[in-house]
């Protein structure tokens, strides 16, 4: 007989990986599960999880010390002997230490984590990362290619947001979203107008349908207008030439200032006629555009709700206010910042594997490789070196 042990891949050899418990307020994901805190730990491993870390998506300390993990009280003994920190959320001040999480890991250290280093209020712990010489990967920079499909957060969490999105407006509209019949007349049905259509947008659009709302989808894309269509979609068409509106690897492009007016006047009477609003339109690693102004804000009905996917990455709306939900001129505007967080446990189970397999493209004989002729890894890298390289963020701090 074969001896199996000798079969068994030990990738993260001498590796000490670190699980910290989400502090962002309303924040109930944690980045690994028991499933895999096992592969890791099967792989040589050790792996350090924050005491009930895992509480808020169900998944009990019990469960993580029975496949191997080491139990930490003080976050902040596990920052200091951790190589890799992997994270849901970017690090953030913590009231409860009196310090920012960045303050707590060492030099030479990698992050895996949603960064967002667009998004202008992250730019200050950007530069502080790359002060502290800290290698930060960024799981929205991953690409949407076939062999990065099973690293690919952004998409699993972006599925999450798109359905619950649509029910967190529902739940605020101050009528029915199906056509109702009654003994005093027929009520009819919400419009809900969905504002890009990737994966949250289609996810809002087949979710609003099923609900029994009349949807209205907008993308710069042709393809995906013909996505939202084959949900039962009616597509606003905006007339955006191809060649302007499609970035390469077929995502949205930043439009020039003149069509995104455009854009913005064909939707004027759009969105004063919807009930609700979703907007998920996102330019991969660079800051989301405006297309919903407050003028047009103005025009909606009293008691519309918007709930704004894009607020991560600085929002479509322009009065948006990140992490809150706010009512003005009578239209609830929900910046919600961790949507997916309020389905803790599916957004989990999603989130967990998708990490485990990018870190298992990362690593390789117990050693960190940053490879930046992978494209999965080149386009995920913040800092590196002491040195912010990631292009979305470079343009968005004005340094490119």
């Amino acid at each position: 007989m074969h001896d199996c042990k000798g079969l068994i891949q030990m990738n993260f050899k001498g590796l000490i990986i670190g699980i910290p418990k989400e502090i962002l307020k309303g924040e109930r994901r944690v980045s690994a599960t028991p499933d895999t805190v096992n592969k890791m730990v099967s792989q040589g491993a050790k792996v350090l999880v924050e005491t009930g870390a895992g509480k808020d998506s169900y998944f009990q300390d019990d469960e993580y010390k029975a496949v191997g993990s080491e139990l930490i009280d003080d976050v902040e003994e596990l920052y200091s002997s951790a190589d890799i920190i992997l994270k849901v959320k970017e690090p953030i001040y913590s009231d409860a230490k009196g310090k920012h999480e960045v303050e707590m890991m060492q030099e030479g250290q990698c992050i895996i984590s949603f960064l967002h280093p667009a998004f202008p209020g992250n730019h200050q712990m950007v530069r502080d990362l790359a002060s502290r010489r800290i290698l930060a990967l960024t799981l929205d920079g991953i690409p949407r290619i076939s062999r990065a499909q099973s690293m690919d957060a952004l998409t699993s969490m972006s599925t999450i947001a798109g359905y619950k999105a649509c029910l967190m407006a529902a739940n605020r509209l101050p009528k029915f979203m199906p056509m109702v019949g009654t003994a005093v007349g027929m009520i009819k049905p919400a419009v809900v107008t969905v504002i890009g259509t990737g994966i949250a947008g289609l996810q809002a659009v087949a979710t609003a349908k099923r609900l029994g709302a009349v949807v209205q989808a907008v993308d710069i894309r042709p393809a995906a207008n013909e996505q939202a269509k084959s949900l039962g979609a009616k597509a606003i068409e905006l007339g955006i030439p191809e060649d302007l509106a499609i970035a390469p690897g077929g995502y949205a492009a930043k439009l020039p200032d003149k069509w995104l007016e455009k854009e913005r006047g064909i939707l004027a009477p759009v969105v004063a006629d919807s009930d609700i609003i979703i907007t998920a339109a996102l330019i991969p690693g660079k800051v989301a555009p405006i297309i919903i102004t407050e003028q047009m804000i103005k025009q909606m009905k009293p008691g519309s709700a918007i709930v704004d996917i894009a607020i991560d990455q600085g929002g479509n709306v322009e009065i948006t206010k990140p992490g809150e939900l706010i009512e003005m001129y009578g239209v609830s505007i929900d910046g919600t910042k961790n949507i997916p967080g309020m389905v803790p446990t599916a957004s989990t189970w999603m989130f967990a594997k998708n990490v485990y397999n990018y870190l298992a493209n990362l690593v390789e004989d117990g050693k960190i490789n940053i490879n930046l002729d992978d494209e999965i890894i080149a386009e995920s890298v913040v800092t590196y070196n002491g040195e912010i390289i990631h292009a979305g963020a470079l343009e968005a701090m004005n340094l490119k």
